[in-house]
Parts: C-alpha cells; sequence; structure tokens
C-alpha cells in the first residue's frame, strides 16, 4: 500500500505517530459519546482460555485450590492415619521406608472419544483396556505394585449401543483380572459424546516385616492363612517426580514409539501390509479387520521399493498395534527396582511414566528436581526395527502413549535396575542447570521442533 503523501492535521494536544490509523469521519476529534479517542479508558483485554494457558499452566492454576505440592506428581498419596498427603517416613528414616499406616495412592483420569479413542482405530474392549491401563500406570508410576481397584464414570449419548458399553467394560475387566484389583463402582449420564473418567486406587509395594513375616510363618503353620492376606503396615516410599538430583541416571524401562506407529497403521497414514492379508490379532477384541485391510502394489518398481520399507516387518506391526491398544503397567519394573536396591542405597527414586512422551517425561522430572537433562541420543530406546522409519527418533521422543516408566537413579542403583529388567535402558542423565532444561549429552543444542510444541512438550490438550 503507498504511503500518502501527506499527513492529515494533527489534533490538538496529542502527537500523531507516523502510521498511526484514526478514526474515519473523526479526524482525531471527539467520538459520538463524546470522548476524545487518547482519553477514552483502556478496553478490558479478552478474558484467557484455556488455549492461551495450556494443559501444564492450567494444572499449575488448579494446584492453588489444593494443598501445596499435591498435584505434583502423577497421582495423589492419601494417608490412612489422617495426615493426608503427607508420607510417614519418608524424611529420617534411615532405611527409607515409609512407617505407620498404609499409604493409598488415587488417580484420574479421562478418555475423551475423538480424543483420546475411536470407532475407526479402537475396538470397545480395547477402549476398555487402554483405560484401565492409563490409570494403572500412573499408579505404577508411583511405585504401586497392588491395584485395590477402579471407579468408573460413564457418558454416552442415549443411541449407543449396548453392545459398545458391554465390550467397553469386558474390557476394563480383563485388565483388572490381569493386573488386580476390582470394578469398586461408579456413575453414568447421557451426554453428546462418549466419555470415561476413570479413578484407580492402589497400595504402595509392601515392605518384608521380620516380626510379620515370623508370625505368617507361625500361621501356616498352624494352618492358618488370615495373617498372610493382611497388607503389611509398612510400605516403600513412593517415586516422586521431584526426587532427582543432578549426577542421577536417567533409565527407562522399555521401547517408546511403538504406540505411535501403530496409531499411524491403524490410521492408514502408513501402509499396514506388504502382502494380502492382516496383521495377527491379538486378544479377543482385536479384530483382523480392524488392523489391515491395506496392502501394497503387487507387481512393479513400487511394490519392491515398499517391501524393502521396515513398517512392513509384520512382527514390527504386531508390537506396534498392540502397543496402542494393549499398553501395558509397569508394575513388573516397580518389582524390580525393590529387589535390585544396592544395599545400603537409600531410597530416592524420581520418576513418572511416559504416556505424554519420553522426552515430556524427562522434562517434567528435571524440572521438578530442580535439574537439567542431557539425554544420549545414540541410547535413545527405540525397537531396532523401527530405526529405518523416518518418523523413528521423533515418535521415540513425543510420540506418547507408550506407558513405560522413566526414573531417575543413583548410578549403582541404574546399572542394577538396566542388568535385572530386559528392556531397561540408560538413556541420559540429571545435570545441574536450567530448571527443565532439556540438551543432548554430546553437546547438541536441544532444536525449536524438540521444545515447545515439539517432541520435547509431549501431547498437550487445549493447543
Amino acid at each position: 500500500m503507498t504511503a500518502p503523501d501527506h499527513l492529515p492535521q494533527e489534533p490538538t494536544g496529542r502527537p500523531h505517530h507516523p502510521g498511526e490509523v484514526q478514526s474515519a469521519g473523526h479526524n482525531g476529534g471527539p467520538d459520538e459519546a463524546g470522548a476524545e479517542p487518547w482519553k477514552r479508558p483502556p478496553q478490558p483485554s479478552p478474558p484467557q482460555t484455556l488455549a492461551d494457558l495450556g494443559e501444564w499452566e492450567l494444572i499449575r492454576r488448579l494446584g492453588a485450590f489444593a494443598p501445596p505440592g499435591q498435584f505434583a506428581d502423577d497421582a495423589a498419596l492419601v494417608n490412612l492415619n489422617g495426615e493426608g498427603a503427607k508420607e510417614p517416613g519418608l524424611a529420617g528414616q534411615p532405611d527409607g521406608l515409609a512407617q505407620g499406616g498404609p499409604t493409598l495412592v488415587v488417580n484420574t483420569d479421562v478418555l475423551v472419544e475423538g480424543i483420546h479413542f475411536s470407532e475407526a482405530t479402537t475396538e470397545p474392549g480395547d477402549v476398555g483396556w487402554r483405560a484401565a491401563a492409563a490409570n494403572l500406570s500412573d499408579l505404577a508410576a508411583m511405585g504401586c505394585t497392588e491395584v485395590v481397584g477402579i471407579t468408573v464414570g460413564l457418558v454416552a449419548p442415549a443411541s449407543t449401543p449396548w453392545s459398545w458399553v458391554e465390550g467397553v467394560y469386558g474390557g476394563l475387566r480383563q485388565a483388572l483380572d490381569t493386573y488386580g484389583g476390582v470394578l469398586l463402582g461408579g456413575d453414568c449420564s447421557g451426554g453428546t459424546q462418549r466419555i470415561l473418567a476413570i479413578t484407580a486406587i492402589g497400595r504402595l509395594a509392601s515392605c518384608a516385616d521380620p516380626a510379620r513375616e515370623h508370625a505368617v510363618d507361625q500361621a501356616a503353620a498352624a494352618g492358618s492363612t488370615a495373617a498372610a492376606t493382611e497388607p503389611s503396615s509398612r510400605a516403600w516410599p513412593a517415586i516422586r517426580r521431584g526426587d532427582g538430583r543432578p549426577g542421577d541416571l536417567l533409565v527407562c524401562t522399555g521401547p517408546h514409539g511403538l504406540s505411535r506407529l501403530g496409531l499411524a497403521l491403524l490410521q492408514g497414514a502408513i501402509p499396514a501390509s506388504a502382502t494380502p492379508g492382516t496383521v495377527p490379532s491379538q486378544g479377543p477384541s482385536m479384530e483382523a479387520d480392524e488392523q489391515a485391510p491395506r496392502t501394497a502394489p503387487a507387481t512393479g518398481s513400487d511394490s519392491e521399493t515398499c517391501c524393502e520399507e521396515p513398517w512392513f516387518d509384520p512382527g514390527l506391526q504386531l508390537r506396534a498395534i498392540t502397543a496402542h491398544r494393549r499398553p501395558v503397567p509397569r508394575f513388573d519394573a516397580v518389582r524390580a527396582l525393590i529387589a535390585c536396591r544396592p544395599a545400603g542405597e537409600p531410597w530416592r527414586v524420581g520418576g513418572c511414566d511416559s504416556s505424554d512422551g519420553l522426552a515430556a517425561a524427562v522434562r517434567v522430572i528435571a524440572g521438578a528436581s530442580g535439574c537439567a537433562a542431557r539425554l544420549e541420543r545414540t541410547c535413545l530406546p527405540l525397537d531396532p526395527a523401527m530405526a529405518g522409519l523416518p518418523d523413528a527418533e521423533t515418535w521415540c521422543l513425543g510420540g506418547g502413549e507408550d506407558f513405560e516408566l522413566v526414573l531417575a537413579l543413583a548410578p549403582a542403583w541404574a546399572e542394577a535396575l538396566i542388568a535385572a529388567l530386559p528392556g531397561a535402558t540408560r538413556i541420559g542423565e540429571l545435570v545441574a542447570g536450567d530448571e527443565g532444561v532439556l540438551g543432548w549429552s554430546d553437546g547438541t543444542p536441544w532444536s525449536a521442533g524438540e521444545g515447545k510444541n515439539g517432541a520435547g512438550s509431549g501431547y498437550s490438550h487445549f493447543r
């Protein structure tokens, strides 16, 4: 737009700035209300929306309505002695044992159709399994080895088929039968879309109490099993996001990126099979027609080329789709962590699960622990068959929904866990530095795509 070769007359009492647009028809004079434009009171800013805040800032602000630190971890701690979120015995106990009454761990997750699941990629039984597993993963991330149960809030349109609801609750039951706990109750309501709100309750891992073990042995010798069914009152402290320290090694319990690859296969974003047929089903609700109806060209150079692509490995397809539809909460990793603790090593474990992405988990642990983190690019936990995929590193760092544990441990304990737990991998370390800042161990800076709104930020609602 060509600039005018002269400026309009300046209004009295206020200098005009080049480039300023004045009210049409008033030439800077009073408006209809009689006020000169520069004397009008400032207009209120538009109200902040959840899109402005983002998920993490929203959670931080909601935490102001709860006791300090209550929202700082994957789940909440409830002490049955009535001490609220304060965990007894965490400080000042040389053996690192929580003593006194048992501590329950409580977590809630909401799954919304179109965001967390869809009929196009997820059968009803898998919706139920995933809903349970996502909650149980948070219990494992806090150090639980026992599931008490879950409650389920169901919202659905009146037109929802009963068969869909039955399948979802069947999947929930399958997960509970596998990992423990029962369906405790819940609620249901009509609504415009399908929503599952699940609350899971678990117990921290019990410690061996010599006096109790002796009592159990005596009761067993007398033919009674009652004492053995009572939970121990001593438990290991929780795994907390903020318990990492500079010098801790970062360990993850399994491969990352598989779930994201599985989603891409199910959505048809990449071909699901190089030859006619389907990926083998896994479990009663893993329908074959859901898993693979797309085939590659049968002849010509295109067929020869795409058959060489890594995602045409049938074994990789099965692992990826299973990882997406039937994730595994890593209670086994918590048991291995406890069993391999070096003698004399105090209990101090920083950690969370990687449901929002591997890099996001590391960032959360580092930030809560007042540290920075350095990842080792050559040690990223990828399934070997994914190595040739163009998006392998991006999906590994930020694909999300892998539901592995990411832990910050003293070096000796980290090495012991890696030796004891198949699939566990050292991925980096915590270092002194700005809270939550990520980098690469070789000095390469963390790129913009890996940071805010990239792989390093993980999935975030309200974007």
